[in-house]
């Protein structure tokens, strides 16, 4: 058997195609936001661009900390798009998924996912 055919999925370089940021403020401090991207290992990484998207947006609008609403997934092929849900907010608010904006869209620069 050569190395070739013996790669591992682990072993192949990641290389996402980060497609652009869609947001939409529905109502108040709920924002939308809809990302599309290529090249995905799975859900965790489009999802991932969903939240530095939100992150930025959220130091944007003068706040620091945003809380997780929800976040679908589709895939089609190579095709991957999330739509996520925010809250933003001035104040750590409440609940068990929320951010630090700045220290999100600080791991985003250093992983190579784009923001806003």
């Amino acid at each position: 058997m050569s190395a070739c055919a013996d790669t591992t999925e682990s072993q192949v370089a990641f290389a996402p195609d980060y497609q652009g940021v869609q947001t939409r403020l529905l109502e108040g401090d709920l924002v939308s936001f809809f990302v599309q991207m290529e090249g995905a290992r799975g859900t965790e990484d489009v999802a991932d661009y969903a939240e530095c998207a939100a992150a930025q947006y959220t130091l944007i609008r003068g706040y620091g900390f945003a809380r997780h609403v929800r976040t679908n997934v589709d895939n089609m092929g190579s095709q991957w798009r999330a739509d996520a849900v925010y809250t933003i907010s001035p104040a750590l608010p409440r609940g068990t998924r929320t951010i630090d904006a700045e220290v999100t869209v600080q791991h985003c620069v250093e992983n190579g996912i784009p923001t806003v």
